[in-house]
């Protein structure tokens, strides 16, 4: 039986960068004290009315969870590690922006239980980052990384994007050459998506915003895929790459279709195809949990057809890919029969390989994997 994994939202940012459309707040500082309490207080009432399950994952992420003081970070470690059993060799990871550690703080993290932490860097070029809207610089990362490799950490990831405003193949290279010198075990590289209503879609909308070409990003997706691997930093899904045994073990999760508890608000749960969603208003979840009334808005059962088309393109995003034994032992049916005639036509354009035993996503998959999810979907 699968482990539970554990996500934990921190909604903080100290300024909205000019891409993102998560569930992230400015302005909240005030909020720091009495968000902590009403989470503190959902971990306790979830790790009671679960038995305290056994954990061997929690993430910590955001909005930018280093943004919250050391004693209010250490008090959620507190709280679930008293109400969860988390494992001795459990891996617990939480996301920083360079803009925000220190080395005291990193290391009082470290100390509270955090083993693995992961930078939003995002670039190595100052201009690419003020144009993101982002915090930091080219010298808070690099001290931010010294500082996590100063106090120990197992494991240190960093985010990479390309696609960006003003980027050039060349810049890009800069940036991946960089990354793979620094002491990182890990690294998420993403393509630039310019979500609906953010500064930047809206600025590209008005025709103030430059992006490369078509033809260029996909000479940036194409390098990165060649270059990272010579480097030991293998792929392991769509977007990440490791040395061998440092690959994101929470995020494996997702993709395998294993079990995981949200706390916080905007948190999502998944279990026994159930999909369940908090609120993402603070203030509506802080009231919530003060009332003795739950922060969910969404419970989302999933069709039998939904099932088995999200367990599909989610393994698929790996490079393992789907093991066909063990689709047929979660639906209780037969992976070529539901899908035979899919695995052909997507067989035909090269977008995905198999030996009957699994079915994983070709090179060509892997660039345009869209392609293929969208071929499970149910009608």
């Amino acid at each position: 039986m699968s482990k539970l994994g554990l996500y934990v939202h921190i909604p903080f940012c100290k300024q909205k960068c000019l891409y993102c459309d998560f569930s992230s707040y400015t302005g909240l500082e005030h909020l720091f004290v009495a968000y902590t309490t009403a989470l503190c207080q959902q971990i306790a009432e979830q790790g009671g009315m679960l038995c305290k399950p056994v954990v061997d994952t929690v993430y910590i992420g955001g909005g930018t969870p280093s943004l919250l003081p050391a004693e209010s970070m250490e008090q959620i470690l507190r709280s679930l590690y008293s109400s969860f059993t988390i494992e001795d060799k459990a891996e617990i990871s939480m996301e920083a922006n360079p803009g925000t550690v220190t080395l005291t703080q990193l290391a009082r993290l470290k100390t509270a239980g955090i083993n693995r932490v992961s930078f939003g860097v995002q670039s190595f070029n100052n201009e690419l980052l003020r144009r993101l809207g982002r915090i930091h610089t080219l010298y808070d990362s690099m001290t931010a990384l010294e500082y996590a490799q100063a106090v120990g950490f197992n494991t240190i990831s960093i985010d990479l994007m390309y696609g960006l405003p003003g980027q050039t193949l060349s810049g890009f290279a800069a940036d991946l050459k960089q990354a793979a010198a620094l002491p990182i075990q890990h690294i998420s590289v993403y393509g630039l998506k310019l979500e609906e209503e953010t500064p930047l879609a809206l600025a590209y909308e008005r025709g103030e915003l430059e992006l490369p070409d078509e033809t260029e990003e996909e000479a940036m997706y194409d390098l990165m895929t060649s270059f990272l691997p010579a480097q030991g930093l293998f792929r392991y899904e769509i977007s990440n790459f490791a040395f061998t045994g440092r690959e994101c073990r929470h995020n494996l999760k997702y993709w395998r279709y294993q079990p995981y508890l949200g706390l916080g608000c905007a948190a999502h749960s998944f279990s026994h195809g159930q999909r369940i969603s908090s609120t993402a208003s603070v203030q509506e979840y802080i009231s919530a949990i003060a009332g003795g009334r739950s922060p969910i808005v969404m419970r989302d059962i999933l069709t039998p057809g939904q099932s088995m088309a999200e367990y599909i393109f989610l393994a698929l995003r790996t490079t393992r890919g789907m093991v066909v034994c063990d689709f047929s032992q979660q639906f209780e049916t037969d992976f070529f029969e539901h899908f035979g005639i899919t695995c052909e036509k997507l067989e035909n354009q090269s977008l995905i390989a198999t030996d009957k035993k699994q079915v994983w996503l070709t090179e060509k998959g892997m660039k345009f994997g869209n392609i293929v999810f969208r071929s499970f979907l149910p009608d």
